[in-house]
């Protein structure tokens, strides 16, 4: 952005403020309108962009930028609604658009007449002279403009501050920019990619060759609120708190000669990182799994864990990351989430206390056949969405993985399991049980130690602990984020549940779901 790098410097109001107003030159009206560019960014529905400044100090110049922008129009013409006050405007995305020129406002009840809260609401605002309108909550970003001739003809002083949260989205974006150039990916566009469930997001980046590349946006994780012991859900079952997992990982299992993304530019202290764009293709098919391709799939897991792994891999200069145990409080914690929000969201089940006992001690006896004797790098996400099939490579390299920053040292079987019974895809107890066999004989090939038995019995406690899992997450995704999407995949999940609650390792918990959750599965048969 013209005018991004000329901060004179970083002001303030009175006092110390914990977030300094942003301030910088724009030397001339195209300046202005790529500061509009910018600040699209950023913008979301319900935020309100407050315009100061005085006649002629550029705020029309800005805000038709930002509506050009937004409307995907860039010829659109945007008079300043200095008589109608308010002009409404629709985005190529759907989203509204309001722009409001205050100027002429006589007093709030003007504003109410109009049906100005009406029109704002859920859609982004713009309001020259805000001065005049009534105090707001919501997202707010205070831009002020001045003309400085000091600085040449035509310049112009902005100072930029953000309210509700908007100061942390417009110091990301600016470190992105910053990123970008850095790397040298500045001249790309920039498209919005599909995100996960995760507070992650993603973009693809076009350059004007063709040539691609992923910017993958994993801020901090915030510490939610204590849920047991005084610590939040995260820290109890082990998810990154920070870009430091993804990069250690990747450069690990880029070592050991597997398809991670390059990492081609990184901010660590933003949580941002340019990543090499390994594709689209999947290794599924109309739903279903491309047997070769699984395969393969198989085969890198049988290698990653008949390697001795570390605990602790390097970030950068003075930084490592430990990767924390998968630990039977977390694993334990994850089942929890059952009887929490799928018992009563899904199967319309309160149970008593003494139900939510039982199934915490059976799970607690159970785990212990789960606990590895040797522990390996649990992926934790290892299935379909995070696989991508590389055509052009060699053998295990064909493969390629992505999402990995929650691994954790855990027991191999639990990614076998996010392999095969995986949410989103169809596969049957055959076609699993053939991989299964792969698997073994891929590990033996490596190990002639390997227990068969032991994994068999650790597989299907895995393989229920994360159908477990991942029913009460699907429920909380549904009744507490108003993701209704994934309820789709219950069924096939509830059969992967009652599959694995048949083996003799898990009677009791089969009985516990047969006497609580009707029809899930059928009670053991009388001896």
């Amino acid at each position: 952005m013209a005018g991004d790098e000329q901060d004179v410097r970083e002001g303030g109001g009175e006092g110390a403020p914990a977030a300094p107003a942003w301030e910088f030159v724009l030397p001339d009206e195209a300046a202005t309108e790529d500061l509009g560019l910018f600040l699209c960014e950023i913008l979301l529905p319900g935020d309100r962009v407050a315009l100061t400044g005085g006649l002629g100090d550029g705020k029309t110049t800005l805000a038709r930028a930002i509506i050009r922008e937004l409307t995907g129009d860039p010829g659109l013409e945007v008079p300043s609604p200095t008589f109608t006050l308010i002009q409404p405007y629709t985005a190529r995305d759907g989203r509204s658009v309001v722009h409001a020129d205050l100027y002429r406002l006589r007093d709030a009840d003007d504003l109410t007449e109009l049906g100005f809260e009406e029109m704002a609401e859920g859609a982004i605002t713009l309001i020259e002279w805000p001065e005049k309108m009534p105090p707001h909550d919501g997202p707010l970003l205070a831009v002020t403009l001045s003309l400085r001739p000091e600085f040449g003809e035509g310049s112009r002083f902005a100072r930029i501050e953000g309210f509700g949260g908007m100061r942390a989205r417009i110091d990301r974006a600016r470190a992105v920019r910053k990123l970008l150039a850095r790397a040298g990916w500045d001249d790309a566009e920039r498209i919005l990619m599909q995100g996960d469930a995760s507070s992650r997001a993603y973009e693809r980046l076009r350059k004007p060759d063709g040539t691609t590349a992923v910017l993958m946006i994993s801020p901090a994780r915030s510490d939610g609120p204590p849920v047991r012991d005084g610590k939040p859900y995260s820290a109890i079952v082990h998810l990154a708190e920070s870009v430091h997992a993804f990069v250690a990982l990747d450069r690990g299992l880029r070592a050991l000669g597997f398809s991670a993304p390059k990492i081609y530019g990184e901010d660590l202290a933003e949580g941002l990182l340019i990543l090499e764009d390994l594709g689209t293709e999947p290794v599924v098919e109309a739903g279903a799994p491309r047997p070769e391709r699984y395969a393969e799939a198989v085969r890198l897991l049988a290698k990653l864990h008949a390697t001795d792994l570390p605990a602790v891999l390097p970030v950068a200069a003075g930084i490592d990351h430990v990767i924390p145990a998968y630990d039977k409080d977390a694993l334990l914690f994850e089942a929890e989430l059952l009887p929490e929000w799928y018992a009563p969201a899904i199967r319309g089940v309160t149970l008593t206390d003494e139900a939510r006992a039982a199934f915490v001690a059976l799970w607690r006896e159970a785990l212990d056949g789960a606990m590895p004797a040797r522990p390996t790098w649990t992926l934790r996400d290892y299935h379909s969405p995070n696989l991508i099939w590389l055509p052009t490579r060699e053998g295990l390299e064909r493969v390629g993985v992505i999402d990995f920053q929650d691994a954790v040292m855990g027991h191999p079987a639990y990614d076998v399991a996010s392999l095969l019974q995986d949410a989103r895809v169809d596969a049957s107890a055959d076609f699993e049980l053939r991989l299964l066999g792969l698997y073994v004989r891929e590990r033996r090939a490596r190990d002639p130690n390997f227990d068969m038995g032991a994994f068999a019995t650790a597989y299907a406690l895995l393989a229920a602990q994360r159908a477990t899992k991942i029913l009460g997450i699907f429920a909380r995704l549904d009744r507490r984020d108003g993701k209704p999407s994934y309820l789709a995949h219950l069924p096939r999940i509830e059969g992967y549940l009652a599959r694995n609650l048949a083996h003799p390792a898990l009677a009791p918990l089969r009985d516990w779901h047969a006497q609580h959750l009707p029809g899930l599965v059928a009670e053991s048969p009388a001896p």
